[in-house]
């Protein structure tokens, strides 16, 4: 459970839940540390919900109860079984703890819930024999292993803004490109030990940047190969490891859910409340993956709201930023979405009318339903760079032409304006206007829109560009300009989506290879969905450059064997071009909602 949560506090907890503890053998004689909270009505039957941890499931000992159950206070009230298990290796649990432990095997994540739910089932009186698992990101990784190969009696689970595939879009790496602030600031916390955390205090007092500026901080740490010599001083596996896999090799495939996700979605399993958020800042891909996964196969529902990281289960969710929502978004989810799935597949109340995809529209601020995502009535279209900064449907007709910049890796583009350590989870509605304004950014953008324009779905850049070094990054952002008389917020340009390429992965993520000097290539990737409306009046933006940090780390644009390990010196200036001609026009792939 994530920190800031609504609380009944423990003194309600007490007088309507008794506490057990258990030590859950699963197949391979490890012993996971499980706590039960039962209701204290022994007249019902009541079914499990379970969530599995590696953040401790604290506090420790039957006396010492929670000041909170379950998703959202409707669980508590409504009566359920509440399970927390420490998963292997952490905290409570015997076992040694395996990062997104590779599924298969004798063990797995798979088969500690399947042997756990089995105990449960068996062991824990008055249950009516069904369970259901949740968690957000991490927990949410374990509520995803939990599908395939599933235990009967688990009818329903929500993972929710999951792990799935952590080089390819996921905390660690977007398209090859590793997402430093965020990891370090994850990492300088999440250590191997036993011992209980306590995130909150750990990250706040447990490193000392000697900056409040995270820029400066990342910029004076210089390559990533002093990380290790500065800061974490070796001691850190998690850390060391994402320095050593730089490219989509066996390490991460074997711990990437999603053909594991695919093959169990064939056959019989849980129903599916798949949930994530528009402005995520770490896990936006992992619903979409596992949504993917099913492929119209199973019962599966993806959810998407207007949320942060997490943010659906805290807050009203009616805001974010500069940007209002108008709709307590967060509230609606656990109400009318969350609540009426489990209580509809645990306890048979109900219905559930869960259409394939749930999914808020931003821009007009109004909740949709399709039967398919994206949407069947979307249409491919590609919004085209033209010349003098300009964008729109129509192909160019130049037969030559490009726009070009000067990329400096001692001079990166900020990925935000805000002066703070961490990713303001805010920088995904960020205003633009800052970076547009360098001349180390191209900017293209359309003529006031004359009606709305809806997108909705996967956008895919396609890009000719050139660059004089060897190895580049290729960030594309999609913007919605506002009005220059909009209140509050005139000309504000709002970031909708925005991510990053590596350059040297031009040909394929599992192998590096330099980009070739001064001649224009196709880079194309795909960037992850939305649901916005540009709104008559808006103009619809797009900036292309070749740095966002310390979102992302730099790139030498010298190619290197591996940048982690490279030194000072191999930072290079960089020419970069972008086509715009017939022959080679580079644009946005969008799907257009009518």
């Amino acid at each position: 459970m994530i920190p800031g949560l609504w609380g009944q506090g423990t003194d309600w907890i007490r007088g309507h839940y008794t506490k057990y503890e258990f030590r859950v053998p699963v197949r391979d004689g490890v012993k996971l540390h499980t706590t039960v909270y039962k209701p204290k009505d022994g007249e019902q039957k009541y079914p499990f919900l379970i969530q599995r941890t590696p953040y401790s499931c604290s506090p420790y000992g039957v006396d010492n109860y929670a000041s909170r159950l379950g998703p959202s206070e409707e669980f508590s009230k409504s009566g359920y079984i509440f399970v927390c298990q420490d998963v292997r290796g952490r905290h409570e649990s015997e076992g040694v703890f395996d990062e997104m432990r590779p599924h298969g095997g004798a063990v797995s994540e798979s088969t500690d819930t399947y042997d756990t739910v089995e105990w449960l089932v068996k062991n824990v009186e008055g249950n009516n024999g069904k369970a259901g698992i949740v968690g957000i990101s991490y927990p949410g990784f374990y509520a995803a292993a939990s599908i395939p190969g599933a235990h009967p009696a688990l009818v329903a689970a929500s993972p929710q803004a999951p792990m799935v595939d952590l080089f390819r879009g996921d905390d660690s790496f977007h398209n090859g490109a590793f997402m430093l602030a965020a990891n370090f600031g994850f990492y300088r916390f999440f250590v191997e030990h036993k011992e209980p955390q306590r995130p909150a205090q750990e990250r706040s007092g447990g490193f000392e940047f000697g900056t409040p500026d995270q820029y400066d901080f990342y910029l004076r740490m210089g390559p990533l190969s002093n990380s290790n010599e500065k800061y974490f001083k070796f001691r850190n596996p998690y850390w060391t490891a994402n320095l050593q896999h730089t490219s989509f090799d066996e390490f991460w495939k074997a711990r990437n859910l999603e053909p594991h996700l695919r093959e169990a979605f064939r056959g019989s399993g849980p129903a599916v409340l798949v949930v994530g958020g528009w402005f995520d800042a770490e896990d936006l891909q992992g619903p979409l993956r596992l949504f993917n996964a099913a492929n119209g196969k199973g019962t599966v529902t993806l959810v998407m709201g207007p949320w942060v990281h997490g943010g659906w289960a805290r807050g009203d969710g009616s805001s974010l930023g500069q940007v209002r929502f108008g709709v307590k978004t967060g509230e609606y989810f656990r109400q009318n979405i969350q609540f009426p799935f489990f209580e509809h597949y645990l306890k048979g109340k109900g219905e559930w009318g869960g259409m394939a995809a749930w999914v808020f529209q931003t821009g007009v601020n109004e909740w949709r339903q399709y039967g398919t995502w994206p949407p069947r009535e979307a249409e491919r279209k590609t919004l085209y760079f033209g010349a003098e900064g300009k964008l729109g449907f129509a192909a160019p007709q130049a037969a030559e032409g490009f726009d070009e910049y000067v990329s400096d890796p001692a001079k990166p583009v900020p990925f935000t304006s805000k002066v703070g350590p961490g990713v303001p989870q805010t920088y995904m509605v960020d205003d633009q206007r800052q970076a547009g304004s360098r001349p180390d950014v191209l900017v293209y953008q359309t003529e006031p829109l004359e009606e709305d324009v809806t997108i909705g779905g996967p956008l895919k850049a396609r890009l000719w560009a050139s660059t004089s070094g060897t190895d580049s990054d290729w960030i594309v952002k999609l913007i919605d300009v506002y009005p220059a008389n909009a209140p509050e917020v005139g000309g504000y340009q709002q970031l909708v989506r925005g991510e990053p390429f590596r350059g040297r992965f031009w040909k394929s993520m599992e192998k590096a290879e330099p980009l070739p000097p001064g001649e224009f290539v196709k880079i194309e990737y795909t960037l992850p969905d939305v649901l916005h409306t540009f709104r008559r009046g808006h103009r619809i933006m797009i900036q292309v450059q070749s740095t966002w940090f310390p979102l992302v780390d730099r790139n030498p644009q010298k190619f290197v064997a591996s940048i982690p390990d490279t030194k000072a010196e191999n930072f290079v200036k960089a020419r970069q071009r972008v086509s715009r001609s017939t022959a080679m026009p580079s644009g946005l792939e969008v799907m257009v909602v009518r």
